[in-house]
């Protein structure tokens, strides 16, 4: 009995994970690619656009806010949480094996 739920939780444990990766976004989401001509075009625009602003910010000076870092501390948490939770899976799983159940 216990071979024949093999495959099925193996089945189920790849279908899971191809779900889950399926809601990860990926690097190249939007539809409307520009042409590297217009993006360099664009770049450029943008860098004058930051010098203009920040020179009139230094005659009237004023400074821009520090934002900081994103905080992490849930993403390192709730990676190791799950972590854990795999290699408890792991430890429980190679356990009944070895006891034979």
């Amino acid at each position: 009995m216990p071979s024949a739920r093999r495959p099925l939780l193996t089945a189920t444990a790849a279908g899971t994970l191809l779900c889950a990766l399926w809601f990860v976004p990926s690097a190249n989401a939007s539809q409307d690619s520009p042409t590297r001509a217009s993006a360099e075009t664009a770049a450029t625009q943008v860098t004058q656009q930051a010098r203009a602003v920040s020179t009139v910010a230094a005659e009237e000076g004023t400074e821009l806010a520090d934002t900081g870092s994103p905080d992490t501390t849930p993403y390192v948490v709730g990676g190791t949480l799950f972590l854990a939770v795999g290699a408890g899976f792991v430890v429980y799983s190679v356990r009944r094996e070895r006891l034979g159940f």
